[in-house]
């Protein structure tokens, strides 16, 4: 059975939304936002253009595709089939999906090149990872409120500052997916392996009809399917989901929840369609301090002790951080 996961409207924030923001993400670490009608976040039309060039690229040919490969110290380019093993340790193959990161954009240019199907979309790229900075500020700025941040050490802004790309580079990705309609070969393969994010929140943008897949492990320990569009609305929610560096900042109270991408059982049987979904991998600036933030709800908390924050005997950055997860994921050194 499909966990349920609340639709927040964050189109007219107030104290009492980001309440139910912080008490969605606390419980699941993921919440959907309402975009559809008078809640848009982003216009469902550049949602929608941006899979129409998604599937321009990855219809086409692998030489195409791999004029720009996968570079791991900049997390960019091409990442071409079974090239990722999310979870390394249980799979035997690498996952069953593409993908293309797009990284931050200087002076209104990518600072990667880019593949002939995307040249001429330059500038709806960066227009697009404009947005969803944009929307994962406005998220991050509830939940900060939430959390009661005393205005004098940051208040709202305690997040969106050290997000801010005005101070310097960041990790932050936005990745567009493919997984091709393929059976597993074995029981253990899987279209993306079981994992946490690295960043601080993540967007996930799903089709309306968009194939099922996704499943979280809540507290409970059982794996649960995530549904694509909860509501039926016309224009899907965007699936937001709190990454390591929010666990992190918050010490443990908000979980950054393991999940996966499995084969629907209609792909098990040699049916199915291809699935396709745009990741947005919103990272603070490279040298943020991964330390708890002055919350008296931080504070006060009785930590549980298993989100290994504590654990660490130095102050990582958000850049340490992430490549340490981009290592063990690629098997760099």
């Amino acid at each position: 059975m499909a966990i349920h996961i609340p639709v927040i409207d964050i189109s007219s924030p107030s104290q009492e939304v980001a309440k139910r923001l912080l008490d969605a993400a606390c419980t699941h670490g993921f919440v959907y936002i309402a975009n559809s009608d008078n809640a848009a976040q982003i216009p469902p039309k550049d949602v929608e253009s941006m899979f129409d060039l998604s599937k321009t690229f990855f219809k086409s040919p692998d030489p195409v595709k791999a004029e720009c490969p996968y570079q791991t110290d900049k997390n960019q380019g091409w990442v071409g089939m079974q090239r990722e093993m999310l979870d390394p340790k249980t799979q035997k193959r690498g996952d069953f999906k593409e993908a293309f990161n797009v990284g931050e954009y200087t002076n209104g240019k990518a600072s990667q090149p880019l593949p002939a199907p995307f040249r001429s979309h330059e500038a709806q790229l960066g227009r697009f990872f404009d947005q969803c900075h944009a929307l994962c500020n406005s998220i991050l700025q509830l939940l900060a409120a939430a959390l009661e941040i005393p205005s004098d050490e940051g208040g709202e802004s305690w997040f969106a500052e050290r997000h801010d790309r005005n101070k310097g580079p960041s990790g932050s990705i936005l990745r567009l997916l493919y997984y091709p309609a393929l059976p597993p070969i074995e029981t253990t393969d899987i279209r993306a392996g079981a994992h946490s994010d690295y960043g601080s929140i993540t967007l996930l943008f799903q089709q309306p009809n968009g194939q099922p897949g996704l499943e979280i492990l809540p507290r409970t320990g059982v794996w649960t399917p995530v549904p694509v569009n909860p509501a039926n609305a016309s224009a899907p929610p965007i699936l937001v989901n709190i990454g390591d560096l929010l666990s992190y900042w918050t010490d443990g109270l908000l979980k950054s929840t393991v999940h996966r991408v499995v084969f629907p059982p209609e792909l098990v049987e040699g049916k199915g369609q291809d699935r396709y979904s745009m990741a947005f991998f919103c990272h603070p600036v490279d040298d943020a301090k991964l330390v708890p933030i002055p919350s008296p709800i931080i504070r006060n908390q009785v930590r549980g002790g298993d989100d290994g924050v504590s654990e660490r005997t130095q102050v990582l950055t958000a850049k340490d951080h992430l490549l340490e997860r981009l290592a063990a994921t690629y098997g760099a050194k």
